[in-house]
């Protein structure tokens, strides 16, 4: 793309798409008025002027990225940098409608990979593939038409329902992305074919919550499958906004005593006590103060924020809400992944009847405090779940992390002080307000306090969302989810997603409790258990972790953006028998590497890019660890 403000003007439609977000240009010959501190202020609404680009016309031409450019006062080249950075926007032309099949780890213990291989031969290659060598064209009846196409994708989110695809179509109306899952190949050829997307069977994401009578041990997923999330009244009547009033009645120092008392930790992977995070905040004297909710949960084989989104999201809403009381926020955000359309639907909903009914705005039950909360969707990239990252995409960057000190309480979003949380963590808040905080912390162990959701996946009967209190086994987890599919043999579970380690079967004894995983050398993480069976291709799946790590790099830093790259090509010479020197010489060079990049890597990305291969190597999953890393 030519980075210069191309001289062709946009089209009707990108003009159309980009003042339906901005409003009408300010001038009434059409004209666009550029500078002012007023436009640069809007810089925020950068990459959501770039989606409503993608979803109308079905990619950024330049033409509608000079548009933006002049509407918002942003540089081309900065404007550019940010529409390449996502995997869900386009910079060159594609076919009106694309469907993004996901091959990652999960998806290829369901057959994700066979089924790419399918589409290859009845499609073609995807769309940023290159054609193989010496392939013809597709088989007579098989060409699919030019207005659709196809690409392999890392992780949907959709990790319990076998296999996932995302339509993402250039509409004038409706919505532009829609989850089709499970995806079998008739099911995306259909698509590709034309067809609208079928409609997903139903499935319950939350097994436990299927029950009947209902468990008494969920507390997080207690609403599941039981409520309306579109109905407030429904949300009130199963207990919904007592936690907020009971917040306003307690105030700021009243509730960070209740979580003090819980000893809750953050449940994305870093377990960072929430009081303190809460605290450092609420107590800095520098104003205004901002909350997020980190909904980009792209870890692969995590889906439980998705599941609390799209059925309780009226939750999301008021714990948000609890957590700016708090804070001492008046305005909030929550950052929800690109890849849930579903969600980000119900979350807007919500969000929208609840400032209808007063719950948000100027007074907040009619108390003192007022809150508001905005909606900011992700665009494909999953470095923008780590919480800097997902600052600098919602002021309109590249989603690179930035380096701390200083921490986000201090210089956060927009430079403000700033609380930032996953969904299953702001969650946990409420239930410490419902029951009160040593209630909660009298559930689990002393080290571990509460429950903790688990995406149980790969070979198991019952793939889903669990919930245990801390303390129960990874065997009493797998037996839950049904064991081992079709009674085979367990060969490994991929504890904490990507970023995780592997563990062998004697490893089921162990507690999953951040202390009882951390004395078996592993993460609790995001709350990952992928199982593989005996049929799994072990090598395949390290392989495929190490491929995420490199495409997934922001590449701000050498220790990754070269690491994660050498990594996988060394990965690729011990499962082909061909190592540069020795295998025992490879293996110090992987060893080597993990060590550069957990040391000198800028944000958890690099740090822990080679976690899961080592210890795939450890625990032998690859032939060429016979000879093991000291």
């Amino acid at each position: 793309m030519d980075l210069r403000l191309t001289s062709t003007p946009a089209t009707a439609a990108e003009r159309a798409a980009v003042d339906g977000l901005l409003g009408p240009p300010p001038l009434a010959d059409g004209r666009v008025a550029s500078g002012g501190h007023r436009a640069r202020a809007r810089r925020q609404q950068l990459l959501p002027a770039l989606q409503a680009l993608q979803d109308r016309v079905g990619w950024v031409s330049p033409a509608g990225l000079a548009y933006v450019c002049e509407r918002l006062t942003v540089p081309p080249a900065e404007a550019y940098g940010v529409a390449s950075f996502y995997a869900l926007l386009a910079t060159g032309p594609r076919p009106a409608t694309v469907v993004h099949v996901c091959d990652d780890i999960v998806c290829r213990v369901g057959g994700a990979g066979a089924r790419c291989e399918a589409l290859r031969t009845r499609v073609g290659p995807g769309l940023d593939e290159a054609a193989p060598a010496g392939n013809g064209p597709p088989a007579d009846g098989a060409r699919v038409p030019a207005a659709a196409g196809w690409v392999p994708s890392p992780c949907l989110g959709r990790c319990e329902q076998g296999s996932a695809a995302l339509v993402q179509r250039a509409t004038a109306d409706g919505p532009a992305l829609r989850s089709l899952g499970p995806a079998p190949l008739e099911a995306v050829l259909h698509v590709l074919a034309g067809g609208e997307p079928l409609a997903p069977a139903p499935a319950m994401s939350a097994p436990q919550a299927a029950r009947s009578p209902r468990d008494p041990g969920l507390r997080l997923l207690r609403r599941v499958g039981l409520v309306d999330p579109a109905s407030l009244d429904d949300y009130r009547a199963h207990g919904g906004l007592e936690p907020l009033r009971r917040a306003i009645a307690l105030g700021p120092r009243g509730v960070l005593r209740e979580l003090e008392a819980s000893r809750l930790v953050g449940r994305g992977g870093a377990a960072f006590p929430t009081a303190a995070k809460w605290r450092a905040v609420a107590e800095n004297p520098v104003q205004p103060h901002l909350v997020v909710g980190n909904a980009d949960e792209s870890e692969p084989g995590t889906f439980k924020d998705r599941v609390l989104l799209e059925a309780d999201p009226f939750a999301v809403v008021e714990a948000l809400t609890v957590m700016g009381v708090v804070c001492g926020a008046r305005q909030g955000y929550c950052y929800i992944r690109g890849e849930y359309p579903e969600a980000e639907a119900r979350l807007r909903h919500a969000v929208t009847v609840a400032r209808q009914r007063g719950l948000l705005g100027p007074s907040l039950l009619g108390s003192a405090y007022a809150f508001d909360l905005e909606v900011r969707r992700g665009a494909g990239a999953y470095i923008a779940g780590e919480e800097t990252a997902l600052f600098r995409s919602i002021e309109g960057g590249r989603a690179e992390p930035r380096n701390k000190p200083p921490f986000p309480s201090d210089a956060g979003l927009f430079g403000h002080p700033t609380a930032v949380n996953n969904i299953e963590t702001l969650l946990c808040v409420l239930e410490v307000l419902r029951i009160g905080g040593p209630a909660f912390a009298a559930i689990g162990t002393g080290e571990s306090t509460g429950t903790r959701l688990f995406c149980v996946s790969g070979a198991v009967e019952r793939p889903g969302v669990f919930e245990f209190a801390f303390g129960v086994t990874l065997g009493q987890v797998l037996a839950a989810a049904g064991g081992i599919r079709s009674g085979r043999r367990l060969r490994a579970v991929l504890l904490g997603g990507a970023a995780g380690s592997f563990v062998g079967p004697e490893a089921l004894h162990v507690e999953l409790t951040f202390e009882g995983v951390r004395t078996a050398g592993a993460t609790l993480g995001s709350g990952v258990v992928l199982a593989l069976d005996d049929t799994v291709d072990a090598v395949d799946c390290v392989r495929r972790i190490a491929r995420f790590f490199r495409d997934e790099s922001c590449g701000q830093c050498v220790p990754c953006r070269v690491g994660t790259v050498r990594q996988e090509e060394a990965l690729a010479r011990l499962a082909a028998a061909r190592p540069l020197g020795s295998t025992a010489a490879e293996l110090d060079r992987l060893r080597d590497l993990a060590e550069s990049m957990r040391d000198a890597s800028i944000c958890g990305l690099g740090q822990t890019a080679a976690v899961a291969v080592q210890s795939a190597l450890r625990m032998g999953l690859l032939p060429a660890a016979s000879e093991r890393p000291r």
